[in-house]
């Protein structure tokens, strides 16, 4: 079963999550990571040296790339895992997940007592978790009738 990891580049703990969820004998899908917390911006200055706007830039060769890589593992994904906080790439992400019937699973490592709540993470229809090896048990139960169907 392949695990989608959603989040923030500037998250350095993904990779850490990823790893723990790879032990439980998943795959994982979180290379994303890789291209460094500033990527999106290194991008936008690029394009905008090269005197491209925004929507310019989205048809550019880069963006296309980026985009289809990103989308052929969230479709060839069984489920994936929005870690907060979180932007609006991996809402977006968790919301394309989950509109093709995808579980989802909202992981937030800390409390989210302080920040704004939202009712839109109904969506996450794997629940919200706060605790990894909660988590960890939310994803087996909810694909242990994937692995047998």
């Amino acid at each position: 079963m392949k695990i989608y990891i959603i989040g923030s580049l500037a998250n350095p703990d993904l990779p850490a999550l990823g790893h723990f969820i790879r032990l439980a004998g998943f795959e994982v899908f979180d290379q994303w990571w890789a291209a460094s917390d500033d990527a999106d911006l290194i991008w936008k200055q690029y394009a905008q040296a090269r005197g491209q706007t925004y929507r310019e830039a989205l048809n550019d060769h880069a963006a296309q790339h980026v985009f289809e890589f990103d989308k052929s593992h969230l479709d060839s994904s069984d489920a994936g895992v929005l870690v907060m906080p979180a932007g609006k790439s991996g809402w977006a992400e968790m919301g394309y997940l989950s509109g093709q019937g995808k579980t989802v699973f909202i992981y937030f490592p800390e409390d989210p007592a302080a920040d704004k709540w939202d009712v839109m993470a109904l969506f996450a229809t794997g629940g919200v978790h706060y605790d990894k090896d909660e988590l960890l048990d939310a994803i087996q139960e909810s694909l242990h009738g994937l692995k047998e169907g």
